[in-house]
């Protein structure tokens, strides 16, 4: 229960701010229907985080203990530091509608925009620390929803109500928690 309920907290917090929660607020300004965005997200998270839960898993296989160790703190708190640094949303749209409908173009748009992510890389080194593959998949799917779900449905009043400085500040602590725990323990 405490891979779930860590792997849950970072990645919302995580996401916040980053630039899939740009992307759920373009989808939702430009197509106006929720559900299928809702929808797609959960979709293309479960998929991107199973893999990398996968990967993390893989590779207590090849390393010791030992070795682990020192890879997960570093990069726990390689991750505090890149927490600090804002995502920009590079510009995407064509103007033409979406070919695949709505919940086609979120599958791909956020299943592709999560590769090599914070949250994807965050879910890699969790799965590995932890050895829960499902409950940190879950976990991490959970935060994703949690701070993308709210942005589709509210738009961008929500991002005016979140300090996004303090958000990343909480992520790169936690983060760095994270790493000086591995590194200590």
């Amino acid at each position: 229960m405490e891979a779930f309920l860590v792997s849950t907290g970072i990645v919302a917090l995580a996401e916040m701010g980053d630039k899939t929660q740009l992307l759920a607020l373009i989808l939702a300004l430009r197509f106006r229907k929720p559900l299928p965005i809702v929808a797609g997200i959960l979709v293309a998270t479960v998929a991107n985080h199973a893999m990398a839960g996968a990967v993390g898993v893989w590779v207590t296989t090849l390393v010791g203990p030992a070795v682990l160790r020192w890879v997960l703190g570093g990069s726990f708190i390689a991750m505090a530091v890149w927490m600090l640094i804002p995502d920009k949303l590079d510009d995407q749209d064509s103007g033409a509608g979406p070919r695949l409908g709505v919940f086609g173009t979120t599958v791909i748009a956020f299943f592709l925009a999560e590769m090599g992510d914070k949250t994807q890389i965050a879910t890699v080194m969790l799965a590995a620390q932890y050895g829960a593959y499902a409950w940190v998949v879950a976990g991490t799917t959970l935060g994703m929803l949690l701070a993308n779900a709210p942005v589709v449905w509210l738009g961008e009043r929500v991002t005016r109500l979140v300090p996004i400085r303090i958000v990343h500040l909480s992520s790169a602590l936690i983060f760095l928690g994270l790493g000086l725990w591995a590194l200590l323990a």
